[in-house]
């Protein structure tokens, strides 16, 4: 996790407030703080994305087209962290759906910036959930980090059993996530698809920005090539050479997937083979400025060249894992959602 902004220019402008960087962590425990309500998902103020209506997923960078319409598979994205400054309400750990400031920030920043990149593949279904505010990832206390996290996962479990049970209608899914977002996603399908027949309907899994180890996912494999589907792909990137001091912890037993070449081994990728990224502004996409490599169980890059990169000396592009490569993402969900399409069955 990225624990310092330094610059509006940066990076990390792509999906969050400055706040983000700022390293706030709550001082008041969990238990003493109230909770705000639980959304209810037939209320479609709920959800971020939904095919069914306009909403910044649809928005695609010049030159590229939404086809939701008539996409054969749809995409069950859930939102990383945005919820990262000083509360300025009594709910502290996870976010109050009724905060329409909050939900603009999930809105104009990982469902305009990260879902959108999957809209020619699939059509978005996105919750909003009671995301645990960043302290989850700062606070030294593991029982007020699971709580918070229980909490946003318990919202996003409703909201997929609601998808569920009113809009996929046997359809081919893709399930979709960033940072906090990877851990409810992982949880969701252990928990409800590994070893159900949900899991022949399973295109792929996009969990990036969070360690996901090897054998965390029984019975689901990790992604070997462009085309694989029923399978799992994550990366979480940084600059070439750079080691996390937290790798032992999780990383160096993580999945790493190279995201132009979409293979598993830790050949080098050079940058001339990149589809592209989309940062600021949306509407522009920058071909060819990331190289890749897995490294163990991270991506190295070499720093990217974009307007205002110079601002940018932090070694963490963790906050660029899916815009950094926009376009190669997009065209690879359209591959394995075709892919899926035509197997056997």
């Amino acid at each position: 996790m990225t624990t310092r902004i330094v610059s509006l220019l940066s990076l990390l402008t792509i999906l969050i407030s400055n706040a983000f960087a700022q390293g706030y962590c709550n001082p008041t425990r969990f238990s003493l703080s109230p909770c705000p309500p639980p959304p209810q998902y037939q209320n479609l103020e709920n959800w971020s994305a939904l095919p069914t209506k306009k909403d910044p997923s649809d928005d695609c960078p010049r030159g590229l087209k939404n086809n939701q319409a008539n996409a054969p598979a749809d995409v069950f994205f859930i939102h990383p962290t945005t919820y990262t400054e000083k509360p300025k309400t009594e709910f502290i750990w996870n976010q109050d759906l009724r905060d329409a400031s909050l939900n603009n920030a999930v809105d104009e920043s990982p469902i305009r910036y990260q879902a959108s990149a999957f809209n020619a593949a699939g059509k978005i279904y996105a919750p909003r959930y009671r995301q645990a505010h960043y302290s989850v990832f700062l606070t030294p206390h593991k029982d007020d980090k699971q709580a918070a996290l229980d909490t946003a996962y318990n919202d996003v479990e409703q909201a997929f059993f609601y998808y569920m049970a009113h809009w996929n209608q046997g359809r081919p899914i893709i399930i979709a996530s960033h940072s906090q977002g990877t851990i409810h996603a992982a949880r969701i399908i252990k928990e409800h698809i590994l070893g159900t027949p949900l899991q022949q309907q399973l295109v792929a899994t996009y969990l990036v920005g969070m360690p996901v180890p090897y054998d965390s996912l029984p019975g689901l494999p990790a992604c070997a090539n462009d085309s694989a589907t029923g399978c799992f792909l994550s990366w979480s990137t940084y600059q070439r050479g750079y080691i996390p001091p937290y790798y032992p912890l999780a990383l160096e037993r993580a999945v790493c997937v190279n995201p132009i070449s979409w293979e598993l081994n830790e050949e080098y990728i050079d940058k001339s083979k990149q589809a592209g990224a989309v940062l600021k502004p949306f509407s522009n996409t920058l071909p060819k400025i990331c190289d890749a490599q897995v490294h163990g169980g991270i991506l190295w890059i070499t720093k990217p060249k974009f307007p205002g990169s110079r601002f940018y000396t932090n070694p963490n592009y963790h906050i660029g894992d899916i815009n950094l490569f926009y376009l190669d993402v997009r065209k690879n969900a359209e591959k394995r959602v075709d892919t899926f399409i035509k197997r056997p069955h």
